[in-house]
């Protein structure tokens, strides 16, 4: 039997490797190199091994490291690198999370908002600085593909009612129409271990260091969510998923439909807690739940694709209380519709 400390080792340079070839390849190079980098040195590998196990992940290594001055060379210059500063980073991610407030993801959710009657009272569960508690407050731009691989028809641009905002959100939609309005938001809050102030200049510029470092055009959509966000603070609470969720509810203004919805975050808490999550939000016959989460975050999620014989291949599964509606892109730049029974 091998010792727990090897395995673990033989874990992280898996995941490393996996992280190298199924998530950063094709969309970060630099990611890429630095992950397959990892993956074999063991030096750092035991370095990472000193962490709580939720602190060795890829994206919290690389972010603290670039936010800390390292770069985005090579492998070799991001190693010698953490290896002076080690003490720094170890701090960092200590102290940080990984936060990704991607407003893109509400081209995604739109599709399914619009078709709940408002007026609305958005919840986000992981809400971070609260960028996705504002659909209302971007435009669009959608492009309809019949089916994969079929030419998209012109793109259809879709904008709040005072005009253009500053931030453009792309999405290409398959088996799904163009929605026709934007939603009526009367009231949003979120909440999250650790929410972020986006009028703090540091913890915005954290955010800006957690998107990957060869997407600039999704750095500058944050900013520009960010300053949207920041004219209009939303009401953040710090607060586990399970412990807090009720008593925002329990603030919904009358007369408004409340939509607790979440991206990217169940991921991150385990099986029992996840289960727990999910049974709370469909006792609650008074709210209407979205989540786009990754296809084996909840069972019956991959259940549902199974039957659907569809295969997510790196994609969100957005549902809708429950029932899987759509495969989407992790940023908000696809929703390919599923399906219903």
């Amino acid at each position: 039997m091998q010792p727990m400390t090897e395995l673990e080792a033989e874990t992280l340079r898996d995941y490393y490797g996996k992280f190298s070839r199924l998530e950063a390849a094709g969309t970060s190079p630099i990611y890429t190199s630095w992950a397959e980098g990892v993956a074999t040195d063991d030096e750092v590998i035991a370095l990472l091994l000193e962490l709580p196990r939720p602190k060795r992940q890829a994206n919290l290594l690389f972010a603290a490291a670039r936010h800390l001055g390292a770069g985005e060379g090579s492998y070799a210059d991001l190693r010698t690198w953490l290896l002076e500063h080690w003490n720094d980073v170890r701090e960092l991610v200590l102290a940080r999370a990984t936060q990704t407030n991607e407003a893109g993801r509400c081209a995604t959710l739109l599709p399914a908002l619009t078709r709940i009657p408002g007026p609305l009272a958005l919840i986000e569960v992981g809400a971070s600085a609260g960028l996705c508690l504002y659909p209302d407050r971007y435009s669009y731009r959608f492009t309809v593909t019949e089916a994969a691989g079929a030419e998209p028809e012109q793109p259809t641009t879709l904008d709040p009612a005072y005009g253009p905002s500053p931030v453009l959100l792309d999405c290409e939609l398959t088996n799904a129409s163009v929605p026709e309005h934007l939603p009526e938001v009367a009231w949003r809050a979120g909440l999250d271990l650790n929410p972020l102030d986006i009028t703090d200049a540091d913890q915005r510029e954290w955010l800006t260091s957690l998107v990957w470092p060869e997407h600039e055009s999704r750095r500058e959509r944050l900013l520009a969510a960010a300053s949207i966000a920041a004219a209009d603070p939303p009401h953040l609470v710090r607060g586990d998923l399970l412990d807090t969720v009720e008593s925002l509810l329990a603030e919904v203004p009358d007369g408004t439909q409340a939509v607790v919805f979440h991206s990217a975050v169940l991921a991150y808490v385990d099986a029992e807690a996840r289960a727990r999550f999910a049974s709370l939000m469909q006792s609650r016959d008074d709210i209407v739940w979205i989540s786009n989460e990754g296809a084996g975050v909840l069972p019956e999620t991959s259940a549902q694709l199974e039957k659907f014989g569809v295969e997510a291949d790196g994609r969100f599964v957005l549902s809708v209380d429950g029932q899987a509606v759509a495969l989407t892109g992790p940023h908000g730049q696809s929703f390919t519709g599923l399906p219903q029974p």
